[in-house]
């Protein structure tokens, strides 16, 4: 039998049936096993996005909640090289095996990992967890001398904009550095994990996902500075005020063509805003630029909305080609994305997003860390409003989602008081700000938006404590 020899469930249900799991005979997660060797369990929650978004590539203040809902990741050092994964979905088992060798996984670059897991739907998904063998091989000089057999138990809904992708990496790498005694501190594990995803699952997703699944505080938001990743503080979420998520049954992906060409557009925006303003520019070749920046370290938020408008709006096209934009402009400074020569990108709103949302989010900060929070609900809630806006200024928005903000605006006499899509936008999920107590008026709208198109949302409610702060559980087999 496995007995828990180290670490604590920290109360928390699924990861006590998690455990009971491997205790069962029914179930044959003890074959799977196999009792040889200790078993490293981690947890690590998804996150609503209650402000800031899109705009964490481009540097700016974000405010991000752990939810509930989490992936747990069980790992067991292996007798030989090979990597075993095995998924608990809906009562049934997914195998996906690979070998680790220096050729084709450990030992590749991160180019020729990602390649490895291209084939198909089934190995694209095992890149989120086996991913980061890699990243700790190339970024840390860890030499993995063996496998291992990895257990993966989800309840972050995939697809939903609640980070499903990032608690995946984050609770595996942390099992994975206890089973291999690796030492990694937190914020450092989130940007391992960010580059898992950007250089060996190819998603050019910024890092707030990773650093709120690592170092999120349960029932509070963090601050997270994007530059690249900068806790600034634990904003706790006042008495009377609520956060909720509504999934809008659409799926959402970070891979996805309008996420990654509004990524694209920001940096150009970026690339122009630094000619007009005279900075030193060197051209890399293969659409990469170089850039002297010490007026805003390479981070369009930090460009103020009254300098943007008084310096700089005028020069930002709204749209361009990706053609037109290299014969002039030689190409980005972003490492993770491409610019396509016959896509057509909306370059201003893209631009303007992070500069005007960094703003957004410090106000909306301030406010909720203020005296007399309560009595500025409406401003809270018209800051996530502009959010939404910006996101549908951008392209990233979609009928569903625009249909549940719609429906929280005709309840502000209910309690609710504004509403943002989160995340990669173009689906999704939806953040909501509510007085406490308002559950009543958010499944109203759930049930009205599932009436209108046929789609039954999940609500996303409460919170959970980062997977820093949980930790991890040692599972040792013993004998009676």
């Amino acid at each position: 039998m496995y007995k828990i020899v180290e670490g604590s469930t920290h109360g928390r249900s699924e990861v006590s049936r998690l455990v009971d799991l491997l205790n069962s005979p029914s179930d044959g997660l003890g074959d799977y096993f196999g009792g040889k060797g200790d078993i490293f369990i981690a947890r690590a929650p998804g996150r609503l996005d209650v402000m800031g978004g899109i705009a964490d590539y481009s540097g700016s203040l974000v405010l991000e909640m752990p939810i509930a809902e989490a992936v747990i990741a069980a790992v067991q050092k292996g007798e030989n090289r090979k990597i075993v994964i095995r998924s608990l979905s809906r009562n049934r088992y997914e195998d996906l095996e690979f070998e680790i060798s220096t050729s084709d996984l450990v030992g590749a670059d991160h180019e020729a990992a990602r390649k490895i897991f291209s084939a198909g739907r089934s190995t694209h998904w095992a890149a989120y967890v086996a991913g980061v063998f890699p990243i700790l091989s190339r970024e840390c000089g860890f030499e993995f001398h063996s496998g291992a057999r990895i257990l993966i138990s989800s309840d972050v809904p995939p697809g939903k904009g609640v980070s499903s992708s990032a608690a995946l990496e984050v609770a595996t790498m942390q099992a994975v550095c206890a089973a291999f005694d690796i030492e990694v501190e937190a914020r450092r594990m989130a940007m391992l994990c960010q580059k898992a995803e950007n250089l060996v699952v190819g998603a050019p997703c910024g890092v707030m996902d990773q650093v709120t699944s690592c170092c999120g505080v349960e029932n509070a938001l963090i601050s997270l500075l994007c530059q690249p990743a900068e806790i600034q503080e634990i904003v706790q979420i006042p008495r009377g005020l609520e956060f909720w998520g509504i999934d809008s049954g659409v799926r959402h992906a970070v891979t996805g063509s309008d996420y990654a060409s509004v990524r694209v557009a920001a940096f150009m925006g970026y690339r122009i805003i630094a000619e007009a303003a005279g900075l030193n520019v060197r051209e890399l070749g293969n659409g990469l630029v170089e850039i002297d920046d010490d007026r805003w370290q390479g981070y369009l938020s930090n460009i103020s909305p009254a300098k943007y408008e008084s310096e700089f709006l005028a020069e930002i096209p709204e749209r361009i080609t990706g053609a037109d934009f290299i014969a002039r402009y030689g190409g980005i400074t972003d490492r993770v994305t491409k610019i396509h020569p016959v896509r057509t990108y909306k370059v201003r709103a893209a631009a303007e997003f992070p500069i005007f949302e960094n703003d957004r989010v410090s106000r909306f900060g301030k406010l909720l860390q203020g005296q007399d929070v309560l009595t500025h609900l409406d401003q809270l809630g018209e800051l996530m409003f502009a959010s939404h806006a910006g996101y549908e200024a951008c392209g990233l928005t979609e009928e569903g989602t625009e249909r549940i903000v719609e429906l929280v605006r005709e309840r502000t006499s209910d309690g609710l008081f504004g509403a943002r899509i989160t995340g990669g936008g173009s689906g999704g999920t939806v953040a909501v700000i509510g007085e406490s107590g308002a559950r009543t008026a958010v499944d109203a709208v759930a049930h009205q938006y599932a009436e209108e198109t046929g789609r039954e949302p999940s609500i996303f409610s409460g919170s959970s404590r980062g997977c820093a702060a949980f930790g991890h559980l040692r599972m040792r087999f013993e004998t009676d």
